[in-house]
């Protein structure tokens, strides 16, 4: 008798990942989002995006090309690490109590520093602290002082990544909190194709600091904009998100897709002051929101992805956040915040 040939092991994993529930929930709520906004926005967002102008029709279509662009860079990832051993990051976490306990705790800390950063900086007439410094990635013309930019990095660094860190690591190993790397080579793998392919694809199709910057601008502006971002953003992101969460997040969902959701979804919310905001209006509050998980959704997954196959946060940090984007994008905002010349 014939015998059928087996399906690739690519297309059964992908028929495994389909099947489960919680990516067939956030795969509707994100078509269900892309309707909301076809049908609440006119025919221009209310946002002020000098950095990446459009109609809402544009910038529906490139989210969802962006999505797909983030896919792949998944796919690359399990590529590069297809033949390594997995770690086992669900180990990682304490027991299940434990690990219940502490995840509702970091997220209620991490909703604590979003109230208080909002409360200090406006107390400053600042913009309200999130995990990005007004202006960031979307060019707004939201004026930044000098002291705003570094109390907005001072306080993040020490809110999400400081305290949470010196707490955890009294209690847990570097290896526990996703501190070290178990196959270095590998990871720098990892990190040196992901990044080549994101910043070809930035350079091809976003705005850079590369020709609007004069030569001692670039000198000054790009390690300024990497050590600012890398306090305010970078540091934050990852020890609270993929050093201390995403192993608990394993360990209470059993999941890894469920676990890169989780991964995404508070990525986006540390964001939930981005200064291009607009909350004038229930509708514009609806596609702020919606908005905000376009933003930002897909790149907190694909964090996850690189800490899950490897098990070594810093290789998101080096492959998919610290020069890509941010050093390469907002070079120009930060010469403009410490008026370099």
């Amino acid at each position: 008798m014939p015998t059928t040939a087996a399906p690739p092991l690519a297309l059964t994993s992908l028929r495994r990942l389909a099947r489960q529930r919680s990516v067939r929930i956030t795969a509707a709520v994100w078509l269900a989002a892309n309707v909301v906004v076809l049908l609440v926005a006119g025919e221009a967002l209310p946002f002020g995006w000098p950095g990446v102008p459009g109609s809402t029709v544009d910038h529906v279509v490139n989210t969802n090309i962006g999505m797909l662009g983030i896919f792949g860079l998944m796919a690359v990832t399990c590529l590069l690490t297809r033949h390594r051993v997995r770690p086992d990051l669900a180990d990682r976490a304490p027991d299940l109590a434990t690990t219940r306990r502490e995840t509702l705790l970091l997220l209620a800390y991490g909703a604590l520093g979003l109230v208080v950063g909002f409360v200090l900086a406006r107390l400053f007439g600042w913009h309200p602290f999130g995990l990005h410094l007004a202006g960031s990635i979307f060019g707004t013309h939201d004026h930044v002082g000098p002291v705003e930019a570094m109390t907005w990095a001072g306080y993040n660094v020490v809110v999400y990544a400081v305290l949470p860190l010196a707490y955890f690591r009294r209690k847990y190993s570097a290896e526990q909190l996703n501190l070290v790397s178990s196959d270095r080579r590998g990871d720098a793998r990892v990190i040196v194709v992901v990044l080549l392919i994101e910043s070809a694809v930035q350079f091809a199709t976003l705005t850079t600091a590369f020709g609007q910057l004069t030569t001692g601008q670039y000198l000054v502006g790009l390690p300024l904009t990497f050590v600012l971002y890398l306090a305010g953003a970078v540091l934050p992101a990852m020890i609270f998100v993929y050093c201390i969460l995403v192993p608990r997040f394993l360990k209470l969902t059993g999941s890894t897709a469920t676990t890169v959701i989780l991964g995404g979804i508070t990525y986006t919310v540390l964001h939930l002051w981005d200064a291009w905001t607009v909350l004038t209006s229930p509708a514009n509050w609806l596609l702020s929101i919606i908005f905000l998980f376009f933003t930002y959704f897909g790149p907190g997954m694909m964090k996850t992805v690189l800490t899950v196959r490897t098990g070594n946060a810093w290789t998101h940090v080096w492959a998919y956040h610290a020069v890509a984007p941010h050093t390469l994008i907002d070079a120009p905002h930060v010469v403009e915040i410490f008026r370099v010349r």
